[in-house]
C-alpha cells in the first residue's frame, strides 16, 4: 500500500515541478546570453572588436540561445536586454558591461 501511495505522490508531483524547471532553466540561459552580449556589445564599443556595439551583442545573443529586445550603448558602457523563449512564455534578463568607472579605455 505504501509503494502505490509514493507512486501516485510522484505522479501528481513531477508533472507540476518540470514546468517550473523549464522556466528556472531559461532564466539561467537568459542571464548568461545577457551578461555574454553585454560584454561583446562593451567590446565593440571600445573598439577590441570590429562592428557596431549592439550588432555585435545581438550576435552574440543569438550565439547563446537568445534574441536581443533591446540594447543602448552610451560611450564604452552597454545595456541590453534579452529574451528566451520557453513553453510560450518570454523570459527576460538585463546586463550592463563596460570599463571600470576612472579607468580608461584605451
Amino acid at each position: 500500500m505504501l509503494v502505490v501511495a509514493v507512486a501516485s505522490a510522484l505522479l501528481l508531483t513531477v508533472p507540476a515541478i518540470a514546468p517550473v524547471s523549464l522556466v528556472l532553466s531559461a532564466k539561467r540561459v537568459a542571464g548568461g546570453a545577457a551578461d555574454a552580449a553585454a560584454l561583446a556589445g562593451a567590446d565593440a564599443a571600445i573598439g577590441l572588436v570590429a562592428g557596431p556595439p549592439c550588432t555585435r551583442a545581438a550576435e552574440v545573443a543569438a550565439a547563446n540561445g537568445a534574441t536581443l529586445s533591446a540594447c543602448q550603448a552610451d560611450g564604452a558602457v552597454v545595456t541590453v536586454r534579452v529574451t528566451v523563449e520557453v513553453a510560450g512564455l518570454a523570459i527576460a534578463s538585463m546586463a550592463t558591461a563596460g570599463p571600470s568607472p576612472g579607468r580608461p579605455t584605451k
